[in-house]
């Protein structure tokens, strides 16, 4: 299924329906008065969260997304009908703003979050409603009012307690199938995930969090070099970080400058995703080369301040340990 993260469209609640102008009509009722009913109210569009949702693609065509009009009020004291709401299912973790003003109207990140996007129009009142003393056969009925509109821009940021980071080809996507269900694609050249995976880490019997394994980051990921933040934005639901660094001789990079970079973009896109709690691991340790690079890396990142781990996914060395850590992380942050 492709992932489809964000998209716009136009929304239209429907229409009241307008208030009926008549009046009853009977054998030997030769005043019968004003029998005309109301309108029917106009339907809602309702956002509802859908668990079994993780991309906006079905939105994509739907360029407006409009609920029923009510119906005209009618004789005899008959009512219209309400319009039906139009309810759209979408993934936890969907966001509502309004294009115009970029601002939030509704944040969908819980699973029974439902809300009304759009409200319906009031049904007119017909004129059984305007009879008085002086008027006994009034000849005049409310419209309907309009129903709200909006457009909008739905943006989809996942929901995970722990954001995967690091630069293409560092072994994020190996170590989540590693440490969960999740079957990333893994491939030995750069960008081989394309879309966010969630997977879910058991630790103990009863505990668990949530890890996101988000597309690889370059410099300038912030300004949109690369997949840039078309998925940056995704570890912002994230309470806590994994950064992932390790060597690459083919690409002659550093994982101190790695981390950097990592950081500098962080830093560039949000000052305060920087300062997420974070734990930093040298990644492919069953590498020879890594293993031997380690006790000096060890020591570099000690001077930052930074105690780094070491971990392997394709042996499961370190994995267990790291992801013991990352969950009383999480705990301390409650």
């Amino acid at each position: 299924m492709k992932f489809v993260d964000s998209c716009e469209a136009k929304i239209v609640a429907g229409r009241g329906g307008n208030g009926s102008v008549a009046f009853h009509r009977a054998k030997y009722v030769p005043h019968g008065g004003p029998s005309g009913g109301d309108g029917g109210r106009g339907g809602d569009v309702v956002f509802e969260v859908d668990a079994g949702l993780s991309t906006l693609l079905d939105l994509v065509a739907m360029h407006t997304i409009k609920a029923e009009d009510g119906q005209h009020g009618m004789g005899s004291d008959c009512y219209g009908r309400g319009g039906d709401d139009h309810v759209i299912r979408v993934p936890v973790g969907t966001q509502v703003f309004d294009s115009e003003t970029n601002e939030l109207l509704f944040d969908l990140d819980g699973l029974d979050k439902r809300v009304i996007v759009a409200h319906g129009g009031r049904g007119g009142r017909g004129n059984i409603h305007f009879k008085t003393a002086q008027d006994r056969a009034p000849h005049r009925a409310e419209p309907g009012e309009p129903g709200q509109e909006r457009q909008v821009r739905l943006e989809l940021k996942v929901m995970a307690d722990v954001g995967l980071l690091g630069f293409p080809n560092v072994g994020k996507s190996t170590f989540i199938r590693a440490c969960s269900r999740a079957r990333p694609k893994v491939a030995d050249y750069p960008f081989t995930t394309l879309a966010p995976h969630l997977g879910v880490v058991s630790v103990g019997e009863e505990s668990s969090f949530v890890l996101a394994d988000i597309p690889g980051l370059i410099p300038g990921a912030a300004e949109g070099a690369g997949l840039g933040h078309q998925f940056l934005k995704h570890v912002e639901r994230t309470r806590a970080l994994l950064h992932l660094v390790t060597l690459d001789p083919e690409e002659g990079r550093d994982p101190v400058k790695d981390y950097d970079a990592i950081m500098k973009e962080l830093k560039s896109f949000d000052p305060e995703l920087a300062k997420r709690p974070m734990i930093v691991a040298l990644s492919k340790g069953d590498l020879p080369d890594v293993q031997e690079a380690y006790p000096e890396l060890k020591a570099r990142f000690k001077r930052k301040k930074i105690d780094l781990k070491f971990v392997s996914a394709a042996t499961n060395d370190g994995v267990r340990p790291l992801l013991n850590e990352l969950f009383q992380l999480l705990h301390r942050e409650e």
